[in-house]
């Protein structure tokens, strides 16, 4: 790695450097030189001086930097002289720029400081616009100004020019020099504070700082024209602020934030390559302090710092591009005077977690002053893992003799800047060492780490962030897949709650914007198993249900998908407190396309204080397939698959183990091998024509010639899929001849028109339909066992209440042939179902009647209620009564 530099300014002025590579503070070499203020960005730094002047310092380099001064010489022919720079009065100057609107002399020409120097004098550049060498002393002909010129004379040619040159090379670098005055603009008032960025604004070269001043009335003004080949700029521009600036802060991207005098916080927004100084300023509030507000903030890629009155140290959650004024505050702890980042601002992932959060490195190194009674120490903070959030390490600066700063005590120092220090993490710091010193000396003991930030360092907040690229599919025309960045950001406060926010950033039209939604918010998440959507999940919030605009993610494969998946619900459970298996007051359902899911009430689920909406419960997918499921508060689980299996829940452990139950191989339960079988139908329809009979040719307002039950969509054999991609064919098309309402031997029926349909033909009837049917199937790993021999149409548990002292319950079901079927001593352990004699019922429900009577209903075939009440001793009941 190049050696870079950590600026300091003590409280006399004077400026010090510690390279990466020296390891050794040094003064700079101006003795004379005294600055209030440094900024320090990527090969260069400014300052400001005592004299109220900027001063720029430049990194040494191997290129020098030239800037090239031009001028054209201009002329126009006349039938006495010839060409001449005797012009017409509405010509361009005799020397012009370019566009012939401005004078340019050769003796205008002046250098624009002491720190550059004429390289050789003005000379006629001899080659042509379109790069031909031109032999005529370099003159270019037109008709006249400002036509087209080229290097050949014609017979027509009236004007002609051509370019004069001359370089000036940057003669001050790696030395303290004054920014030139605006001639002749008014200079901006003596400013107190400055702040270089932008430099990472474009991968593109050509581009340089962005410059950024505070007077001291509280101006804001911007250093417009800094480019690689003019690192002084041009000239200051003010941008006007709501109220007065005390500080201010540019980060290498386009974030900019700045201090009010009265503590608060403004951040510019709009900033970018075409509009460097933005568009306009938004309030963002103070870290919540008692009194006072903030009174310093540093600005990185895509993180906030801010120090408040009282000295506390704050970071600011959500902060990127997308989104400039952030989400919310953490508080790190300590007490530091101000805070610097350094070049370093970006997370690095690492996959392949199970149960916990991901561990990426952070390279993100932050420069920050200590407060203590002549003290004032240099702390490197540096993000390392996720949880805690932050390590640092303490240096003395200049408190020993073999730093060579020549003083007693050391400097006490006022300012800093690590803005261009390229720390890299993952080597060793010896470059903070002392010269001369061993690892194990007295002096290097002064560098040692702090214990990582916990409950006994800070508040007990902290953060980490989960980066990555995805797809976002945009509901709303025009209909297609974005590209976004996703960031899910998790804080935990003081007494150990865990909240998250999860980003969504995208361009729109080149405007930069952002979705987000707070883990809390969240409902459901489920995949979305379509065959045009690879890899995507959907996640809901009240307001998305409400809306039907989910919103709906792709991963690049499966296994981030699952990642995703199982890392958004683990922070949906923390957020709740949901750890374990479900409880036994867990309320379970079933979606219309067979997901399993799980809701944790509150434990006092029907206190009015904790009542909770059914639209804003969160819902936890389970893993299996089921067409209905009951349970009650004994935990007692059991369902029924489309194919009449009946199942029984046999998890155990923890649902957090994967929490969303999406990643079955991890998921901590007693897994078993889950299958279920649906039927698919679509069909047939024609209508009759005196011509050909019936046939497929339907009138303009019948419904498609294939088609579903109702006939709004069409659904051919070709186009009908399995349910999702998880479901396969078992059985190939066939004419379904068990219709309902019955059928010929062809399996038609018929009917005047497409509404009531009978399956014998009569003279009225002009169209018919048949009912085509195939049947797939679904092979699942999940924590359900199946309860064989006897296929169930519905099932119910005995219900019971939460206090009840019973260990066993009974369990109703209805076979497919509609025989009444009973369990007794039913257990969340026992599995098999016995058979009671009775007759033919279709569906049977049971309740408890407040005085503890408990009642079973039950529909007979000819549409006739029976019911029987029984009590504990009898669990079957005395008899049934109509």
């Amino acid at each position: 790695m190049s050696s870079s530099l950590l600026w300091a300014v003590d409280v006399y002025g004077k400026v010090y450097s510690l390279s990466t590579t020296r390891g050794r503070w040094e003064r700079d070499e101006d003795t004379l030189l005294e600055l209030k203020r440094v900024t320090a960005g990527q090969r260069c730094s400014w300052g400001i001086g005592c004299d109220h002047h900027v001063y720029l310092n430049i990194d040494p380099g191997e290129v020098p930097i030239r800037y090239r001064e031009e001028t054209y010489e201009n002329q126009r022919w006349n039938p006495v002289d010839g060409f001449t720079d005797v012009l017409l009065p509405t010509d361009r100057w005799a020397w012009s720029d370019l566009t012939g609107g401005t004078a340019q002399p050769l003796h205008s020409f002046l250098l624009p400081s002491n720190s550059w120097e004429w390289e050789g004098d003005w000379y006629v550049d001899q080659v042509c616009a379109g790069g031909d060498p031109i032999e005529t002393g370099g003159w270019e002909y037109a008709v006249d100004f400002p036509a087209n010129f080229s290097r050949e004379k014609k017979w027509n040619s009236c004007v002609c020019r051509r370019r004069w040159i001359r370089d000036r090379i940057y003669k001050a670098r790696g030395s303290w020099t004054k920014i030139p005055l605006d001639h002749p603009k008014q200079p901006p008032l003596p400013l107190s504070d400055v702040s270089c960025g932008g430099w990472e604004m474009s991968d593109q070269p050509g581009r340089y700082h962005f410059l950024w001043g505070v007077s001291q009335q509280g101006q804001v003004w911007f250093r417009s024209g800094i480019l690689p080949q003019v690192p002084e700029g041009q000239c200051w521009e003010q941008v006007e602020a709501p109220r007065e600036v005390a500080q201010i802060s540019a980060g290498p991207g386009d974030l900019l934030w700045a201090v009010l005098w009265d503590g608060q916080l403004l951040v510019r927004t709009g900033i970018c390559l075409d509009s460097p100084t933005g568009s306009s300023w938004v309030v963002v509030d103070s870290p919540p302090v008692k009194e006072g507000g903030t009174i310093h903030v540093a600005v990185g890629v895509s993180v906030v710092w801010a120090v408040t009155k009282d000295y506390k140290v704050w970071f600011r959650r959500g902060v990127n591009s997308h989104n400039p004024c952030g989400s919310g505050w953490i508080s790190i702890g300590g007490e530091m005077m101000m805070v610097d980042v350094g070049l370093n601002d970006q997370v690095r992932r690492h996959r392949g977690f199970k149960s916990s959060p991901p561990q990426p490195r952070c390279a993100m190194w932050t420069w920050t002053q200590l407060r203590a009674p002549r003290e004032r120490r240099l702390l490197l903070a540096g993000q390392g893992t996720w949880d805690p959030p932050t390590s640092v390490a303490t240096y003395p600066l200049g408190l020993e003799p073999s730093l060579g700063l020549g003083e007693e005590d050391g400097p006490v120092w006022a300012w800093i800047s690590g803005g261009g220090c390229d720390v890299d993490h993952t080597a060793q710091m010896t470059w903070l060492r002392p010269a001369g010193t061993e690892e194990h000396s007295p002096a290097y003991q002064n560098i040692r780490p702090l214990p990582k930030l916990s409950n006994e360092h800070c508040t007990g907040q902290s953060v980490w962030v989960r980066k990555g690229s995805m797809r976002w599919w945009r509901d709303w025309k025009p209909y297609r897949w974005v590209d976004v960045g996703v960031a899910l950001e998790q804080s935990t406060n003081v007494n150990g709650k865990r909240d998250a926010i999860f980003f969504i950033y995208f361009t729109q039209y080149d405007e930069k914007k952002y979705l987000h939604v707070f883990i809390s918010d969240v409902t459901v998440l489920v995949p979305v198993l379509k065959e045009n959507s690879h890899h995507a999940f959907a996640v809901y919030t009240s307001d998305s249900t409400k809306q039907r605009w989910p919103l709906i993610l792709s991963a690049q494969t499966e296994k981030d998908m699952a990642d995703w998946l199982s890392l958004l619900a683990g922070c949906c459970c923390e957020a709740r407190g949901i750890r374990g298996t479900p409880s036994r007051q867990a309320l379970w359902s079933v979606t219309s396309k067979g997901d399993v899911m799980v809701h944790e009430p509150s434990p006092c689920l029907e206190a009015p204080a904790h009542t909770l909406p059914c639209d804003m419960m969160f819902w936890l997918q389970v893993p299996g397939h089921l067409r209905c499921v009951e349970s009650n508060s004994l935990g007692v689980v059991w369902g029924i698959g489309y194919d009449g299996t009946a199942w029984v829940y046999s998890g155990s452990g923890s649902l957090l183990g994967n929490c969303s139950g999406i990643l079955e191989s991890s998921y901590r339960c007693i897994l078993h091998t889950q299958t279920d079988g649906r039927t698919v139908y679509i069909y047939e329809n024609q209508r009759w024509n005196p011509v050909t009979g019936y046939t497929d040719k339907l009138l303009p307002t019948d419904r498609f010639p294939w088609s579903d039950d109702n006939g709004f969509t069409e659904c051919t054999k070709s186009t009908t899929h399995p349910p999702s991609p998880q479901w396969s064919w078992v059985t190939e098309w066939a004419v379904d001849l068990a219709f309902s309402g019955g059928t010929d031997k062809e399996g038609w029926q018929y009917a005047a028109d497409f509404l009531t349909f009978h399956g014998n033909k009569s003279l009225k009837d002009f169209v018919r339909r048949r009912r085509w049917v195939r049947k797939c199937k679904i092979t699942l790993t999940a924590p359900w066992q199946e309860v064989p021999p006897i296929p169930l149409s519905d099932i119910t548990v005995l219900p019971c209440l939460a206090q009840s002292s019973m260990e066993q319950v009974s369990v109703w079901g209805l076979s497919d042939k509609g025989d009444v079927l009973c369990r007794l001593g039913v257990t969340p352990k026992t599995l098999s179902i016995s058979e009671v004699g009775c007759q033919a019922w279709l569906a049977i429900c049971i309740s408890i009647h407040p005085k503890g009577v408990r009642w079973c209903w039950a529909l007979y075939r000819p549409f006739k209620f029976f019911h029987t009440n029984f009590y504990k001793p009898f669990l079957y009941g005395p008899c049934f009564v109509h």
